[in-house]
This record gives structure tokens, sequence and C-alpha cells, in this order.
């Protein structure tokens, strides 16, 4: 697997998109609702990253070459008078570590990479760009990313998570969901059957077809927006497939 996007540009988008999260969040306040997370107010939001960041930044700063053992490693989330300068101080914990580790690093990761820095690089920038979509959308803020970084973040859901033996998103009988980013000449296919699915990056060819710019793509997959307004052709059905099954995890 080919990783298109170089270090500094990671280090770059977890800073700004981290950054970005931490002002959507001061602007809509603890007790705002995250429209992208039903069920999840912004304190929820920022528990989770906060807990995100230092659970990974303490496999690359402790060269941890165990799988981690649940949730039990997560770190306490502090009361709210405390928990936004706690989110900025996990935030900025995380880059300093990345920024600052041996490139031959070797500790736990769960998807493939070039090597285990590069791994917690990507993963912790598309995380935090997720995420800070999150946060936009309690402000009622839409992100749009670089088509770049939003076909890596694509191809890290499906050629990683998606890849993988496991998951919810499985149909009997089988469907296949297409999207072509618009702005990148980058066609992905996502055969969905009944044990598992298979993801083929080319030409985009199944039973719902989705056109866009990579960053809506982006956000569509990582279900942080609807189609509404994209070209969507065929069984919208299989999206709808998606949307309620297609969900992502370290395990």
């Amino acid at each position: 697997m080919v990783i298109a996007v170089k270090t500094a540009d990671y280090l770059e988008a977890i800073d700004a998109h981290g950054n970005a999260l931490a002002s959507a969040a001061a602007e809509a306040g603890l007790d705002a609702a995250v429209a992208t997370c039903p069920g999840w107010q912004v304190r929820d939001l920022l528990g989770h990253i906060g807990q995100v960041h230092r659970w990974a930044a303490s496999f690359v700063h402790e060269a941890r070459t165990d799988p981690p053992k649940g949730d039990s490693e997560l770190a306490d989330v502090p009361s709210d008078d405390e928990l936004l300068d706690w989110y900025v101080a996990g935030h900025a914990a995380l880059l300093g570590t990345l920024r600052n580790s041996r490139p031959d690093v070797e500790c736990w990761t769960f998807l493939p990479a070039p090597s285990p820095l590069k791994f917690w690089l990507r993963r912790q920038a598309h995380e935090t760009a997720v995420h800070r979509a999150d946060a936009d959308s309690a402000v009622a803020n839409a992100p749009s990313f670089d088509p770049k970084f939003a076909v890596d973040g694509i191809d890290e859901l499906l050629l990683g998570f998606m890849s993988r033996p496991r998951g919810r998103l499985v149909s009997d009988p089988p469907v296949s969901l297409a999207v072509r980013a618009t702005d990148a000449d980058t066609d992905w296919t996502i055969h969905i059957g009944p044990s598992g699915r298979e993801v083929t990056r080319g030409v985009a060819r199944g039973d719902c077809i989705v056109e866009a710019p990579a960053s809506d793509l982006y956000l569509l997959l990582w279900n942080r927006r609807t189609a509404d307004g994209l070209k969507v052709a065929g069984d919208a059905k299989v999206l709808d497939l998606w949307r309620s099954k297609a969900t992502v995890s370290w395990r």
C-alpha cells in the first residue's frame, strides 16, 4: 500500500483539524448536540477524542508492542470545567510525540502501513479530521478537505478498515457500492457479501454509484453527511445499508 501523504502533511492535518475542533467546541458549548453523532453532546466528543489522542500517543511514546487490553487503558475524563483544556493538552502531547518520534519506532498497530509511525500519523490525522467535522456540526458548519487528504482517508477506510474480514457490513444477496471522486480521478468499488467485503480501486461499477468531490465522499463514507446534493445512480438502498452498518473499530 502506497502512502501518498507526507509525514509533514499528516502532522499539519492533526494540528489544524485538532485546533479547529477545539474552536468549534468552545463556540458551541459543552451542552450542544453533535448533529453527526446522534445522542452525543460536545462534552462526549471532547471526552472521546481526548482519550483517543492519549491512547494513540502512548503506543508511540512508550514503544508498546502488545495490543491494548480494552477500554481499561483509556484516560479518565475530567469534569466540565477542565474538559476543553484537557482535550487541548492531549492534542498537543500527541503532536509532540508524533513529531519527535524516531521514524523506525516499533509499536503496536492494527492496519497495514509502511511503518508503525506512518500508521499512527495517518490514523490520528483522519481520526482528528472526522471528529473536527463532528465539532463543526455542533455549530452548523461543514468542513471541506483537501482532495489528496480526502482520498487518503477514503483509502484508509475502504482498503484498511472495510477490507478486514470482520464487521457488521454484510449483505445476502451481495450488493456493491461504487464511489467516484470527481476532482481526483479516483474510484472505488465495495463488494458487500454475506461474510464480508472486497474493495477494489479503479473503475466504479456497482448497484449504486455515487459521484462527488473527494471531500464530500470522505464525509459521506465516514457517515458525516448524507448524499443530498450528490450524484447518485442505481439502488439507493445500498447507501442505506452502508449508513446503518458501516462502522469501524481497532478490534
